[in-house]
């Protein structure tokens, strides 16, 4: 008995210290959120009502926070009318210089009549907006105090995935809230937002938090918190944070010029997979494959050509295709810049002088092409010249229409009416001028060989990939 009782206390003393480093080993907030809290400010806004059609959400009061949260975090869908603005929201922001200058996200004070900024020790200031970017989502706005606390900068880029890190925002109107956890990814791209390489979190951000600032653990901000994915309307553990470098070269920029200022090459791209990789004959699947290049632009005048893998541009690598947008944007307009192609098997460097982009979208109409009974080939293909109309109406001078696509072609999702333009055969890319060309160049492909076709639908090309059937 005596000796099970001396077991157990050994066991209970080892648990216990075991026990105790784990605690010993978890990260201690308290010291920065004392230090770093008092620059962070709860920001509300008014906005005029009947500015923006009310579409109510069922059995919820535009009143409730929870409105907000649906208007601005829920996933948007085209044939989802979205909710317009509440006339009261609530959001974070963060003091970066004494004399009152504040960063935010641009949401947070959209369409704002009124913007109110409460301070840590209850002083309330109105705001104003000095500038706004939608595209990163980043604004600055200023009060007119001085003597203010303000926060610490980090870098980001030395940010590690497993880190822990904190945010301190107004959930919900909870002022001066902390939350806690680590950093799930880096340079993430969300869609229609490939302007900025969000940091991921499973730090917990809801309503109210937007805007407000994520801190390393040495108390230095490394993001703001801009949005959250989730399926359900709650948080669902990801969370993404506008790095601080990209947001304040933003907020230079509002300073000094009132707006941003963004580079712009006039490529389409998509990201090279594997199957491309192997088509285009690359050593492996990197870079940005560029599908189509606009007559005149920066790329075309520089040389640049479809189907030209960019695989360095302004000295930095480009790993994925997501890469390459922004760091083109980050380059002024007017700047000289080397870009580093793959084509044709080789390497090759050009030099390009950097345009600015501008917002804005254009599009044709294009008319229905007429079925043919023609056999498919070993791609599952149907093609027929483009008439006269055609040619016009989508701006080709070559390239087959496609008629049917049944077998290997349907998988690889190509449709009726989109137009095949080019062949690419161990890495060379052949431009396709007759039916008879096409179907004797995919007539000699063994069972499963892999091609690479350059498809055309609407204004947008792509590179596809996709095997010969029987």
């Amino acid at each position: 008995m005596f000796r099970l009782l001396l077991g157990w206390l050994a066991f209970a003393l080892v648990g216990g210290a075991a026990a105790a480093t784990s605690v010993a080993n978890l990260p201690d907030f308290t010291s920065l959120v004392e230090r770093q809290g008092i620059a962070v400010v709860n920001i509300s806004t008014s906005q005029a009502r009947g500015k923006h059609p009310q579409i109510p959400f069922p059995g919820l009061d535009e009143s409730d926070p929870m409105f907000d949260f649906f208007r601005r975090f829920i996933p948007k869908h085209p044939e989802i009318p979205q909710f317009a603005p509440d006339n009261q929201s609530l959001g974070s922001g963060f003091i970066i210089s004494a004399d009152g200058y504040i960063l935010t996200n641009a949401h947070v004070v959209e369409d704002a009549e009124e913007i109110v900024v409460r301070l840590a020790d209850k002083r309330e200031f109105r705001a104003k907006v000095i500038g706004a970017d939608a595209r990163s989502d980043v604004a600055l706005i200023r009060i007119e105090a001085s003597g203010l606390p303000k926060v610490v900068f980090g870098d980001p880029e030395r940010l590690k995935v497993g880190e822990w890190v904190v945010a301190i925002g107004s959930p919900f109107g909870f002022e001066q809230s902390v939350t806690a956890g680590i950093v799930s990814a880096k340079g993430r791209s969300l869609p229609d937002e490939n302007f900025v390489p969000f940091i991921q979190t499973d730090v917990a951000i809801n309503p109210g938090n937007s805007g407000g600032p994520l801190f390393n653990l040495k108390g230095e901000v490394v993001g703001i918190n801009s949005q959250i994915y989730s399926r359900t309307g709650g948080f669902m553990g990801l969370s993404f944070a506008i790095p601080i470098d990209v947001a304040m070269d933003v907020q230079q920029q509002l300073r000094t010029h009132g707006k941003v200022q963004r580079g712009r090459i006039g490529v389409a791209i998509q990201e090279v997979t594997r199957d491309l990789a192997d088509g285009f004959g690359l050593p492996r699947a990197a870079g940005a494959l560029v599908s189509a290049v606009e007559p005149d632009s920066p790329a075309a005048r520089a040389g640049v050509e479809q189907g030209d893998v960019i695989v360095r541009f302004d000295g930095r690598n480009v790993e994925n295709s997501n890469d390459l947008p922004r760091i083109v944007a980050g380059v002024r307009p007017g700047a000289k810049v080397g870009v580093q192609v793959y084509r044709s098997g080789t390497s090759r460097d050009l030099t390009i002088t950097v345009g600015e982009w501008q917002d804005g979208t254009s599009g044709r109409q294009r008319s229905t092409p007429p079925r043919s009974q023609a056999a498919p080939n070993r791609l599952g293909l149907a093609l027929a010249p483009p008439t006269p109309v055609q040619r016009r109406e989508r701006g080709i001078e070559q390239g087959l229409v496609v008629e049917r696509a049944v077998g290997a072609a349907a998988r690889a999702e190509i449709r009726e009416g989109d137009v095949v333009l080019a062949l690419v055969l161990g890495g060379r890319q052949n431009p396709l001028k007759s039916v008879e060309e096409f179907n004797r160049l995919v007539s000699g492909l063994k069972e499963g060989q892999q091609v690479t076709l350059l498809v055309k639908r609407g204004e947008a090309t792509s590179y596809v990939s996709l095997r010969a059937d029987k």
